[in-house]
């Protein structure tokens, strides 16, 4: 163990200190041992339809066969904008095995949005369920888009799936108006996808780890969303990491099958590491297409044990305030972990008391297969920290100089490691590394002398008032402990005295919650200079795709209500 390491000496026994993703010669190397090894386990279940290993495994052989008889070169983009449905993994692992790269796609874009990414990627087709092909109707004749596979939500769930359909689009009026009918774009249906895929020869393309696999676009939250360039080399080495976090409690499972809630969209990084996890285990994974529905979300949770549990904090929280969710039966639970953004004590303790699994904390980002840091994996206390780097991954933390701070200090995190990308599309890239070749991530944290790192911040979202570093997500913790305070979040706005000011926006319960009450406990639990001096009340926060508050809309929203 080297002195700058001080976290190796805490890997629990079994967890190996690297890994080797040079033991594969391509992601589809690992992907097709997963299907010969489970190829009779059940892989996802999604509203009681249960598909195999080797169902996946026939469908992304037709998607494909198919995309290959369609003459498109090898190395183009393919576009996959679709929910937690059966027929994701299939199409996007069909996409790889035909030697394409997979280009994910979040459902819910705007069109504005939609158009900058099928733009940037320079995608030539795309997978979409039909709720979300009107933002696809209005930019595709803006787009390089030449097919358009389109898909119903129940394509994959047999005669359940005509059921589905038809309440989607005649009961629930689920599916807005849409045209796409165009000679400048060839539209297929799915099943006909599948149907003509399975009698088409599949000719296996050359493949290297050093291939680009995966374009997938971060949140934008500043601005324009960035094509990060993952090659099969990241994937591969994510996916080893995480199985080898895992071994010590997934080991010691005793069950026929393990089944992981997959309520996280899998379009997102966080989801789409625990699939490649999953996979590697055989894990059946639990398709939750819409988990902003609580009720029917815990509706799914009752019909089958569940082992794994990974979710962001907002997902947790609203789970355990649903009147239902302590009726579950959670003797099988035995990992909960949370990622995508800071747990708050508060969830976790609510979380451990309900359910009796403690909740695991990790960090991680789109740049590394959202592999980073983790808690080791048999802690049973939540400790407020994201953990330790996981094998292979180094970590160093740096002022804005960009010289080491030290033990307990507070500095941006830079990471180095097999599953890091070499940079964004179309963009130069030289300035998000450091001369030593880490990846700058824009998160300040601290690491104690046993080498936990604790999140502070993002970088962009620090606030200086009077020359002290304030940070938004201490604030938040502390002020969601208020009585009668549902949400609430933090941002700085400008201060002629002080440089820069604490803004709080407070989603309350009710009347009862004023200016006052908050203005007074955070008096009693914070130090001065971190006490909001503004404070505004909302119905609700803008939120990202998985539950993270956008900061960033909330500083364009004070602009707009406060012009200059």
């Amino acid at each position: 163990m080297t002195p700058n390491k001080p976290w190796l000496a805490h890997y629990p026994n079994g967890v190996p200190k690297t890994i080797n993703p040079d033991k594969y010669s391509s992601i589809m190397e690992l992907y097709e041992e997963c299907f010969d090894r489970f190829r009779m386990h059940p892989m996802t279940i999604c509203m009681g339809v249960t598909h195999t290993y080797g169902d996946v495994d026939k469908a992304s052989l037709a998607v494909a066969a198919w995309l290959q008889a369609q003459g498109i070169p090898k190395g183009s983009v393919v576009a996959l904008m679709m929910p937690n449905v059966p027929q994701y993994l299939p199409t996007m692992i069909g996409i790889l095995r035909a030697g394409y790269v997979c280009t994910p796609v979040n459902p819910l874009y705007t069109g504005r949005e939609l158009r900058h990414q099928l733009n940037d990627s320079g995608a030539q087709v795309i997978f979409v369920v039909d709720n979300f092909a009107q933002a696809l109707e209005q930019v595709v004749d803006e787009t390089a888009i030449k097919r358009i596979i389109l898909s119903k939500l129940g394509d994959m769930m047999g005669l359940k799936g005509m059921l589905v359909n038809t309440i989607v689009r005649q009961v629930k009026r689920l599916i807005p108006k849409y045209k796409l009918d165009d000679p400048k774009h060839e539209v297929t249906k799915f099943p006909d996808v599948l149907k003509k895929g399975k009698n088409l020869p599949f000719h296996a393309p050359k493949m290297s780890l050093d291939q680009l696999a995966i374009l997938q676009y971060t949140g934008g939250t500043t601005g324009l969303s960035k094509g990060t360039i993952l090659t099969q080399r990241n994937i591969v080495s994510a996916a080893l990491m995480a199985e080898a976090w895992y071994r010590p409690v997934t080991s010691e499972i005793n069950e026929v099958y393990i089944n992981m809630v997959m309520a996280l969209p899998l379009y997102h990084i966080f989801a789409f590491s625990l699939s490649l996890l999953g996979m590697r285990s055989g894990y059946t994974f639990i398709l939750v297409p819409n988990p902003r529905d609580m009720p029917g979300f815990i509706k799914t949770l009752s019909k089958q044990p569940f082992h794994v549990f990974p979710a962001v904090n907002t997902l947790f929280k609203g789970l355990l305030d649903q009147p239902n969710f302590n009726n579950l039966d959670f003797s099988s639970l035995r990992i909960t972990q949370a990622g995508g953004m800071a747990a708050t004590e508060q969830t976790a303790t609510r979380w451990l008391e309900v359910t009796g699994c403690p909740m695991v904390e990790g960090w991680g980002m789109t740049e590394g297969v959202a592999g980073g840091t983790a808690n080791v994996i048999t802690d049973r206390k939540f400790n407020g920290t994201i953990g330790i780097p996981v094998p292979s991954v180094d970590i160093i933390l740096i002022d804005e100089n960009g010289e080491r701070v030290g033990v307990n200090q507070a500095g941006e995190m830079c990471i180095k490691g097999p599953n890091v990308t070499s940079g964004y599309l179309n963009r130069d890239s030289s300035d998000d590394f450091t001369s030593d070749g880490y990846f700058r991530t824009g998160d300040i944290a601290s690491m104690d002398d046993k080498g936990y790192f604790t999140l502070l911040d993002r970088k962009k979202d620090m606030i200086l008032v009077s020359g002290f570093n304030v940070f938004p997500n201490e604030i938040e913790s502390v002020m969601l402990d208020c009585d009668g305070i549902i949400d609430c979040a933090v941002i700085g706005i400008p201060d002629e005295r002080q440089g820069e000011a604490v803004k709080i926006y407070i989603v309350p319960a009710d009347n009862n919650v004023t200016e006052e009450v908050i203005k007074d406990f955070a008096l009693d639990n914070l130090t001065g200079y971190k006490c909001p001096r503004h404070i505004e009340f909302v119905s609700e926060l803008p939120k990202s795709n998985v539950g993270k508050v956008l900061r960033q809309k909330l500083r364009e929203k004070h602009r707009a209500d406060h012009p200059a």
